[in-house]
């Protein structure tokens, strides 16, 4: 799977795989963020599961389950998990409400402004043209 840069600290991916976890340490990656809730797929891993295999990889782990579009406080405890400029892998099952949640972040810190939030996650393959930033 590819990784896709959003900044220089945080990279997006659909679901991943333990392999994937290996891969994302190998990389210099510190902390992986899980923004899919249990259940919502048949057959993907759990968040219990997806934690242990983060941390026995010796990375920090955390689950911020977002259904649908995300909102103003999954953004904010977004930018909270991003404040320290740890070199972060945020995934959700295809990326996007990662990517937005993401942009959202930058955008109420201060760290961006909303065309340039934008233009970051087009270049990771997402089309946030329609999301109030």
């Amino acid at each position: 799977m590819t990784f896709n840069t959003l900044s220089d600290q945080v990279s997006v991916a659909p679901q991943i795989t333990p392999e994937d976890v290996t891969r994302a340490r190998e990389q210099g990656v510190r902390r992986v963020v899980n923004n899919r809730t249990d259940g919502e797929d048949p057959g993907q891993p759990d968040s219990a599961e997806v934690e242990r295999w983060v941390r026995q990889a010796g990375m920090d782990y955390a689950w911020l389950p977002i259904m649908g579009r995300p909102s103003p406080r999954d953004a904010q405890a977004m930018g909270a998990l991003l404040d320290d400029g740890a070199a972060t892998l945020i995934y959700c099952r295809s990326g996007l409400r990662s990517a937005a949640a993401w942009a959202m972040a930058e955008v109420q810190a201060g760290r961006s402004e909303p065309e340039a939030a934008r233009a970051a996650a087009a270049r990771a393959g997402f089309d946030l043209s329609g999301l109030p930033l």
